[in-house]
């Protein structure tokens, strides 16, 4: 397939690095130019382009940047993008080492990703933000593999959900189904599956004792869990990109 990545970090690069190794032609962009893209390019095989230019050749498109930056994506990036195209959305909220404050993520109005569709003005995919990017790179398992983790895939479409569960199949992952978006803080940071690599039935068993319905008090764990992490990465200073 054709697959153009927004955002050359972390979990872009590594998903640069796997999908270029199954033979797929990817794309990769970054908010300052494709010339700054350069070692990037080399390193994962992709080639560097600009943002729109990854959008248009993407069979699926992946943004891959801060939160706080969603907001500042061209308005027109998916001009004349194919609607049944699907855009997965990779983000995490982390107030305190990176994002600042998001009253509507605070509240529980809406989830990460439900607030990431309402900026993009298209429908998303979550997935591949609750898995380590090292992970993402190189613990990819043939299907069958006794302890292959498995990564939560939320979305609103059952049609691109279906079509990226096949990509994270590929990958060497099981690709478990996490619902709708409205669903997907089953995954977010402070959760007990956030970075945890738990096999299918695990991971199963998990969203069927948390329930599809956030009450406030587990909105309030999960953020409280969040900050613990927050603060306990700042005091080892490390920072996010």
């Amino acid at each position: 397939m054709n697959i153009g990545i927004i955002g050359a970090g972390h979990i872009g690069s590594a998903l640069a690095v796997r999908l270029g190794s199954l033979g797929h032609s990817v794309y990769i962009a970054n908010s300052r130019g494709p010339e700054t893209l350069k070692d990037v390019g080399q390193k994962t095989g992709a080639k560097p382009v600009t943002a729109r230019e990854a959008a248009s050749h993407g069979e699926i498109i992946v943004v891959t940047i801060p939160l706080k930056n969603i907001p500042d994506l061209p308005k027109d990036l998916f001009a004349g993008v194919a609607a049944d195209v699907p855009v997965i959305d990779t983000s995490n909220y982390y107030p305190l080492l990176r994002d600042g404050q998001v009253p509507e993520l605070e509240t529980g109005d809406l989830t990460e990703s439900e607030w990431v569709q309402q900026h993009l003005g298209r429908p998303v995919v979550k997935v591949f933000n609750n898995i380590y990017a090292d992970h993402l790179q190189n613990k990819g398992l043939p299907a069958g593999t006794p302890g292959r983790i498995s990564l939560p895939v939320a979305g609103d479409d059952e049609a691109a959900k279906r079509k990226v569960m096949l990509l994270v199949e590929e990958l060497g992952f099981d690709a478990v189904d996490d619902g709708s978006l409205r669903e997907s803080w089953r995954q977010q940071p402070g959760t007990p599956s956030y970075g945890a690599d738990l096999v299918a039935e695990k991971l199963r068993e998990h969203f069927a004792t948390l329930g599809s319905h956030r009450t406030e008090a587990q909105h309030a764990e999960y953020l409280s869990n969040h900050a613990k992490q927050e603060r306990a990465m700042a005091a080892q200073g490390i920072k996010l990109k």
